[in-house]
């Protein structure tokens, strides 16, 4: 993937150092604005998954840049207390229902509804252009909460991510069905190719979930990540399928969304109980990690929903310029 244009002082000093343009990291400097936060932590971010091109790999351990990531990782925090309330202590015995609750009272905008009954052709691409910065790499974030678990929960985890993954079959992977939705678009397959054209919204979201995933200590907070995006998939993907089906899709660009409406309502059962619940039970101490996991991902994406909706319902653009 190549290095992103910068969006602030904060992030092009970053990328100007990974680039070999520059030596100084930006270390004690504050994001100018969220798009600046964001790209940066998403900078810092990639290179524990598939490096930047002409970006030496040695960076992803380098105690200067960690140092930086760990200061942005602080304002990252703090704005998802704003936005959720901090974990709570929670009785184990309860998060498979309390994830239940808090998905069922979730009241964010309905984008898959736009996307299936009013959604234009160019609007629908913008949308697969948004997903593509997380389909293109599906389920790697909550990958690395695997070496973390043990016992049930492990094994539980290992069932859903098989799924993800194809059960071993490369074009069942859901990385590469969603590939066929963009190609069907007409879009670039190549992996990060449109990170440059979204916002700090869409950059959240994926960097809410490498937030959880790459610290052991917020594996509670993964799975409940998880375990919302499986308890609020299969009828949203119905609908986003319905609505690329009115707009001509054809049964390859549909071919993502048919895929999990089937798989994710099996895996929230899986995902609330022998995973969430399992994992509370062996962990107590982590059970609220779980339920605000869950709530920083109902919260993120819903903000990710507001901004795309508000700039479609202006009769704007929902990508960057």
């Amino acid at each position: 993937m190549k290095l992103p244009g910068p969006r602030g002082a904060l992030s092009g000093a970053l990328i100007d150092v990974l680039a070999g343009k520059a030596t100084d990291l930006p270390a004690g400097r504050a994001p100018d604005d969220d798009e600046d936060l964001q790209l940066a932590l998403f900078v810092c971010y990639e290179l524990a998954y598939r490096g930047w091109d002409g970006v030496d790999d040695a960076w992803e351990w380098d105690p200067g840049l960690l140092s930086v990531r760990a200061a942005l990782e602080d304002h990252f925090a703090a704005g998802l207390r704003e936005l959720t309330g901090p974990p709570a202590a929670t009785d184990p015995a309860d998060v498979p229902a309390l994830l239940a609750e808090a998905v069922a009272a979730d009241d964010g905008p309905s984008l898959s509804g736009y996307l299936r009954g009013r959604a234009t052709r160019e609007q629908f691409r913008e949308f697969v252009v948004h997903r593509s910065v997380y389909h293109l790499r599906e389920a790697d974030p909550h990958t690395w909460a695997i070496p973390r678990l043990a016992g049930r929960p492990k094994a539980a985890l290992i069932e859903i991510q098989a799924d993800e993954y194809g059960g071993g079959v490369t074009r069942r992977m859901h990385q590469e069905l969603f590939k066929q939705t963009m190609g069907w678009f007409g879009l670039d397959l190549t992996y990060g190719a449109y990170v440059d054209d979204v916002g700090a919204p869409t950059l959240a979201v994926n960097n809410l979930m490498s937030y959880f995933g790459l610290h052991r200590r917020r594996r509670g907070a993964v799975l409940g990540h998880l375990a919302a995006y499986e308890m609020t998939s299969s009828l949203p993907n119905r609908a986003y399928g319905n609505g690329l089906r009115r707009l001509g899709g054809d049964a390859g660009a549909t071919a993502f969304y048919d895929e999990h409406v089937e798989a994710d309502a099996v895996h929230e059962q899986i995902a609330a109980h022998d995973l969430c619940g399992s994992f509370a039970a062996a962990e107590p101490e982590l059970a609220g990690d779980v339920l605000w996991g869950a709530r920083c991902a109902l919260a993120v994406d819903n903000r990710w929903a507001f901004h795309v909706l508000e700039k479609w319902q202006k009769g704007l653009s929902s990508l960057r310029a």
